[in-house]
């Protein structure tokens, strides 16, 4: 399984800002203050004048990506005076999101979906787990075969409850 890129770190912690706690669904960037916090130990201090407004719009749009209920175009606010710039290093030339400061959080998201999308399309997705869980993941397995937000939480539950229901049918028909 390959490491994660730190775009796509930030993509995926974006996505999760709207957890399922003790049954109701919760926003960390509701609060400008929690927002706050929640972009230092994200991105760092450098994004403390990060658009939130902007910020929480394309969290949304992309949870509706995600979902199959909005179209990439819904993305262009994030995307408004984004570009690549070169940075020519020792081998050769890199290539290296430039974005205004308000927004480079929202832009660097929205372009590592994107590049989710092109490389690693269907490897951003729902946790399985959906009548309880709200969370995201992004599949690096090579059978692509990741169901759930997490092994020890959702996936524990769903093979629990799985388990329970085959007992019980066994026991029903036995």
């Amino acid at each position: 399984m390959k490491a994660a890129e730190p775009d796509e770190v930030l993509l995926l912690a974006l996505l999760n800002t709207t957890p399922t706690v003790g049954g109701e669904v919760s926003d960390r960037l509701a609060d400008p203050a929690a927002a706050r916090a929640w972009i230092a130990e994200h991105a760092g201090d450098q994004h403390a004048d990060e658009d939130l407004t902007l910020l929480r719009s394309t969290r949304d749009t992309l949870q509706a990506l995600v979902h199959g209920q909005a179209t990439p175009a819904a993305l262009a606010p994030a995307l408004d005076g984004v570009g690549y710039r070169p940075v020519i290093g020792e081998t050769g030339i890199d290539w290296q999101l430039s974005a205004p400061r308000e927004h480079a959080l929202a832009a660097r998201a929205a372009v590592a979906w994107d590049a989710l999308r092109r490389t690693a399309p269907g490897r951003v997705r729902p946790c399985e787990n959906a009548d309880e869980c709200t969370l995201f993941l992004i599949d690096h397995s090579k059978s692509n075969s990741a169901r759930w937000c997490s092994m020890a939480g959702c996936g524990n539950r769903m093979k629990a409850r799985r388990h329970y229901e085959r007992r019980k049918n066994t026991r029903t028909t036995g």
